[in-house]
């Protein structure tokens, strides 16, 4: 990464017009270019598939043949996904609400567009009511394994990271590094110093020093020490790059937004937080009936697992411990016992060793409260098993903030911990058996990191994102990447 000084260029300069008819183009991102081709290829086999899948299911209709109408079917569906914004550079192209209303739309235009293509061939209802349903679930399921695809390329090839410069104060280009190195989608280049850098005296020689870089995109990370934002978004984009603007004073939620206009002014206005209404007893829903399946499925492990700890050391084969829940709430968590029947007392002689930053949590890698058959139900996460009758009782979800034991409830609200306050919005949700940080860091004892993952789970759920976590679980759970 580049720190951009004063001395870097010495020489005149021009800034590159991509409008100008000497500029060759070019690919500055070939893996933009990239993913949408692929997404683009992967949407039309999926809807080829679902359409071939539900004529050979559904009611046949008499001398009409899909083969003849396949091309206007395809050319619908995936010009209104274009339409949609499933082709873009946003990160997020899984949005599956977004999705389903778009298939019905182009349902829809498919309908208009037989019609007029072959006027007396008509799609039976069985088959064009078959044909939506897999077609959501082929090309959303199609995206949801190309996302997870995409983000192990990212982690181990950094050339399909999108390239960026930061400008900025430090305070802030460092807080919006720290954002962004959570993400695999970008790769900081560079960054603009405002203490070095005059932006209103040395505009010019700021975007030489980025077109040189060859970079897509420009992330603002101080607004207000910008004064001409306009002209420097215009002689952005008449270089072919982006500009972002990261709001890093201002306190908003995790949410998907869009831009309206009141008048001449912009406006951007959030969604509604999801898990509240019907959302809150669909989860409630899912984990019920999930939990119970799962606890029927696992029966024989978990009396394996009782006598085991049963026969390797003294003490109870449960333990039960305070945890905070939903509005602040105690309740006993269920776990199998994997330490020594006085491991509470024993803790408060190990508190040095806490390997938390910040303390907030209480963690050890090489505790030695653990027993050996405790080591072995922690690297599978075996332990935690039990708390699916947690789950079943209304107390726990299957995915969620981990609940926090009452000393680390304590801790975490104390007025010295950064971001004290927002954390009361984790205890405004179920806590779960798993969470986003339990795949994401499981090995990172950073408590920020912890919370910030909580925070990105409560703002962005989804039942699709609890599926998504779930699965991602047995992952981690399977390489042993840390202990939830």
């Amino acid at each position: 990464m580049t720190d951009f000084k004063k001395n870097d260029l010495n020489h005149p300069w021009q800034t590159e017009d991509i409008r100008a008819t000497n500029v060759p183009r070019r690919w500055r991102i070939p893996s933009i270019g990239l993913k949408s081709l692929s997404l683009l290829l992967l949407d039309t086999t999926m809807l080829f598939t679902s359409w071939v899948i539900a004529d050979r299911i559904g009611t046949p209709t008499v001398g009409v043949h899909l083969a003849d109408s396949t091309i206007p079917i395809l050319a619908a569906s995936i010009g209104t996904l274009t339409a949609s914004g499933f082709y873009g550079t946003d990160d997020k192209l899984r949005r599956f609400a977004k999705l389903f209303k778009s298939l019905i739309v182009a349902q829809i235009i498919v309908l208009i567009t037989v019609f007029f293509y072959q006027p007396g061939a008509w799609v039976s209802r069985s088959v064009f009511s078959i044909a939506l349903v897999l077609n959501f679930i082929f090309i959303g399921g199609g995206r949801f394994l190309f996302d997870l695809v995409t983000v192990e390329i990212r982690k181990h090839n950094p050339i399909f990271q999108q390239s960026i410069v930061l400008i900025g104060d430090r305070v802030d280009i460092d807080r919006v590094r720290k954002l962004l190195q959570r993400s695999q989608q970008f790769k900081i280049d560079s960054i603009i110093d405002l203490a070095v850098w005059d932006i209103h005296s040395q505009l010019d020689r700021v975007l030489m020093q980025i077109r040189s870089r060859q970079v897509s995109e420009v992330f603002i990370c101080s607004q207000h020490s910008i004064d001409n934002q306009i002209i420097l978004f215009w002689k952005l984009k008449a270089a072919g790059i982006h500009l972002r603007i990261v709001p890093t004073e201002l306190q908003l939620p995790q949410r998907s937004a869009e831009i309206k206009m009141i008048e001449e002014i912009p406006t951007v206005r959030f969604k509604s937080l999801p898990i509240f209404g019907i959302n809150f007893q669909l989860k409630r829903l899912f984990d019920t009936i999930a939990s119970l399946l799962i606890l029927i499925a696992i029966s024989p492990l978990l009396l394996v697992v009782a006598i085991l700890i049963k026969k390797s050391s003294p003490g109870p084969i449960f333990y039960r411990q305070h945890r905070v829940g939903l509005k602040g709430n105690h309740f006993q968590v269920w776990k199998f016992r994997t330490m020594v029947a006085n491991a509470s007392q024993l803790q408060q002689q190990l508190e040095a060793q806490n390997e938390v930053k910040g303390g907030v949590l209480f963690k050890i890698k090489h505790d030695p409260r653990i027993t050996k058959i405790g080591k072995f139900l922690r690297d599978y996460s075996l332990d935690e098993l039990p708390q699916l009758f947690n789950v079943l009782q209304g107390q726990m979800s299957l995915v969620g903030p981990r609940p926090l034991p009452i000393r680390d409830y304590e801790l975490s609200l104390q007025p010295s911990q950064q971001f004290a306050q927002n954390r009361l919005l984790r205890y405004e949700v179920l806590p779960g058996i798993t969470g986003l940080w339990q795949v994401k860091g499981r090995a990172n004892v950073d408590s920020d990191d912890i919370f910030y993952w909580d925070m990105v789970y409560i703002m962005q759920w989804s039942l699709t994102l609890d599926v998504k976590i779930l699965l991602q679980t047995i992952k981690v759970v399977l390489l042993k990447e840390g202990s939830c």
